[in-house]
């Protein structure tokens, strides 16, 4: 299982986390990739049918976070903006404002 933490533009969000199998995560999170953005998880399916049935059970999966043993993805909903620090869509290469690295 992989955990994926969920980030939304909510005054509340509690950035929730939830455990993915490999076949779901690599449904969300294609290449190697660990950061998606839901708009663009769909875009990109080739079976959206599948991909509503991997979330369906996803859901279902949330984690305490001290139960979580480490974050494999972020999953952004509604949060645009951000993609534009995220061009590789991999955590570890994050971009500042200005296009540098962030680490």
């Amino acid at each position: 299982m992989k955990n994926i933490q969920v980030i939304d533009g909510a005054l509340n969000c509690v950035y929730d986390i939830f455990a993915a199998t490999e076949e779901e995560f690599a449904l969300i999170f294609p290449s190697g990739q660990d950061i998606a953005f839901i708009d663009d998880v769909y875009a990109a399916a080739a079976d959206a049918a599948a991909l509503d049935k991997a979330f369906e059970s996803l859901w279902t999966r949330r984690l305490a976070k001290a139960q979580a043993m480490g974050i494999h993805g972020l999953l952004f909903y509604g949060l645009d903006e951000k993609k534009r620090y995220y061009p590789s869509r991999r955590d570890e290469e994050a971009q500042n404002p200005d296009g540098s690295r962030l680490r």
